[in-house]
Parts: structure tokens; C-alpha cells; sequence
């Protein structure tokens, strides 16, 4: 398994919850945490995830919220 981390703007349980619904379709991921205190997300995932696919995905939701959306750096 692998984790990747997003930085995510999320501002309340709400935008947590959107982001692990959206995460939690995608097919190979296994477990979805999200602090928004911290404005973290991280995800365990197969190897047949790629990190672009999600940020794909969570950039779609970022445009309809107007929440950032990138993939963290290591």
C-alpha cells in the first residue's frame, strides 16, 4: 500500500466529508484521512491509484467549492 497527501482546504466536516466520499469511490483506496484542522488529507491506496487520478477527482470538487486542492510535497 501507499499513501499520498493532499493539502486541501477544507473549513469544516462538511468539505472533510465531500473529500472522503469523492476518495472513497476510487477503486484501489483503502482508508481516507482527513484533518481539517491541519487542512491535510491522507489516503492509502493500491499501486494501480495514481496520484493524479485523485488530485483529478478533488480538483474537480475544488472548482464546484472553491476550496484549494494540491498534491503535498514530500
Amino acid at each position: 500500500m501507499t499513501e499520498t497527501r493532499f493539502d486541501v482546504g477544507m473549513t469544516c466536516e462538511g468539505c472533510a466529508g465531500a473529500v472522503k466520499r469523492i476518495l472513497g469511490k476510487i477503486e484501489g483506496v483503502t482508508d481516507i484521512e482527513a484533518n481539517v484542522e491541519a487542512k491535510t488529507v491522507v489516503v492509502t491506496h493500491s499501486d494501480a491509484v495514481t496520484k493524479e487520478e485523485m488530485l483529478e477527482k478533488l480538483q474537480k470538487w475544488s472548482q464546484a467549492s472553491g476550496k484549494s486542492v494540491a498534491l503535498a510535497s514530500t
